[in-house]
């Protein structure tokens, strides 16, 4: 495995840990969450795409619109 995607799957677990936390503790700044939570999807997708795994691609993908919809939300409306 290549270090440009094993430091990208760790960047997706750190980032994801993160926006799993903000979310969880239910404070003034859990919005800020949905970009960790984008950040990780998006590491995620593309180490996805790069070793073909097409479930977890589809997966992060969807993370990644969902993760979007958090930021409009949270931040946009």
């Amino acid at each position: 495995m290549s270090t440009t995607i094993n430091t990208l799957r760790w960047t997706g677990t750190i980032t994801g840990v993160i926006g799993a936390i903000l979310l969880a503790l239910n404070i003034e700044g859990s919005g800020y969450g949905f970009f960790f939570f984008l950040v990780s999807a998006a590491a995620y997708s593309y180490t996805s795409w790069v070793s073909g795994d097409l479930p977890m691609l589809v997966l992060q993908g969807t993370f990644f619109a969902i993760d979007l919809l958090g930021i409009w939300r949270w931040f946009l409306v």
